[in-house]
């Protein structure tokens, strides 16, 4: 029995990156030795097991065989005579496929994933790469994450992907553990660039028809550049266009969380009048701010002025300074949440309701007069 660190961990230690997770390939073992040794099973498609101190995961070598379309489509053979540099043959790309002998330090690097590593270089291990569309996406993910360029005979496979049909088998979950994981990068418009490149977006994404143009593209770029959250970058990327329903269809066909949806919702439905709120009344901006549900809500609020700077600054990119409107928003916001709705409520007007928004209009007055 031998074991190897491999991928990931391998490639971030190369980088010079915090090693998070390592994963391992034992060459030679059994299931049942394994087990006798104390590692607990724990895949379902191939033997995984997880050592009994550190828990992290360790796989017997492998082989796998295509068997039919989309990423599921495979048959794996596992057995003590898969040698290491086999199960390395089956892995994306080469920075993938480098292993360490955890007991001597020494890579097994057969497919040259050391020097792309270095040369900043994103490169298939084999014609294999193109039976699982789930490889697109990775490699993606990888060049906004690492800021890698695409091998030129890489880049072929990947317009073969496309051309083939193999990436209309990707499911909208899988598509979204990946675009989601892209989109939190520094850089998510080199994934973009990639997908669109080879012409995987538009089939990605069929019901959405700017997600790759600049000016999606710039304010998904400008929340990135904030660190914002995964529902704001969402939000931006696809909030620059004014028809709610393509944007609700998009987000519902990729299964994106709620919090992601909403956001985005709210964003093209308001996101007119929040930018419009510099020279808004102050019922009109009680109005916006009941509207948005900014009582109950002002985290999300704020999530949505945010967003909207994003995008006015994506459609103004040499527009001077902080935008007006955020100051009027904030100052209506904070004269509104300020009015004591209780002691409204007991003096009995005749509609409560009415009597509070009353009340907090004139406070948003007061407020912007001062």
């Amino acid at each position: 029995m031998k074991v190897y660190t491999v991928g990931g961990a391998v490639r971030d230690a190369l980088l010079g990156l915090p090693v998070k997770d390592r994963d391992h390939v034992v060459v030679g073992a059994t299931v049942e030795e394994m087990i006798e040794a104390g590692f607990r099973p724990v895949g379902r498609d191939f033997p995984v097991f997880l050592h009994p101190q550190t828990h992290e995961e360790y796989a017997l070598a492998r082989t796998e065989r295509k068997s039919a379309r989309g990423y599921h489509g495979f048959v794996v053979h596992a057995s003590p005579t898969v040698t290491l540099e086999e199960d390395l043959a089956r892995r994306d790309l080469t920075i993938n496929a480098i292993a360490r002998d955890e007991e001597s330090g020494t890579l097994i690097d057969p497919w040259g994933g050391a020097r792309d590593v270095h040369a900043g270089v994103l490169r298939h291990v084999g014609p294999a790469f193109v039976e699982d569309p789930v490889r697109l996406l990775r490699l993606a993910r990888f060049a906004a994450r690492f800021g890698f360029s695409v091998a030129p005979e890489t880049q072929g496979l990947l317009e073969q992907m496309v051309r083939s049909g193999e990436v209309d088998h990707l499911v909208p979950e899988r598509v979204w553990q990946e675009l989601s994981q892209g989109l939190l990068t520094a850089r998510p418009d080199r994934m973009l660039a990639v997908l669109s490149r080879c012409g995987a977006l538009s089939h990605l994404l069929p019901t959405a028809a700017d997600v790759g143009a600049p000016l999606a593209v710039t304010a998904l770029m400008n929340a990135a550049a904030r660190e914002a959250p995964l529902e704001e970058r969402f939000a931006a990327w696809l909030g620059t266009a004014d028809d709610a329903p393509a944007a609700a269809a998009v987000a519902a066909h990729l299964r994106a969380p709620a919090a992601c949806r909403e956001l985005l919702a709210l964003c093209v439905r308001l996101q007119t009048r929040v930018r419009a709120a510099e020279t808004a009344s102050a019922q009109a901006l009680v109005h916006l701010l009941r509207e948005a549900d900014a009582w109950r809500r002002p985290e999300r609020f704020a999530s949505l002025v945010a967003v909207c700077t994003d995008i006015a600054r994506a459609h103004e990119p040499d527009a001077p300074g902080d935008y007006p409107w955020r100051a009027r928003l904030d100052c209506a916001l904070r004269a509104a949440v300020a009015v004591d709705t209780a002691a409204i409520a007991a003096r009995r007007p005749p509609d409560i309701a009415a009597a509070i928004e009353q009340g907090r209009i004139a406070a948003v007055q007061v407020a912007l007069r001062s």
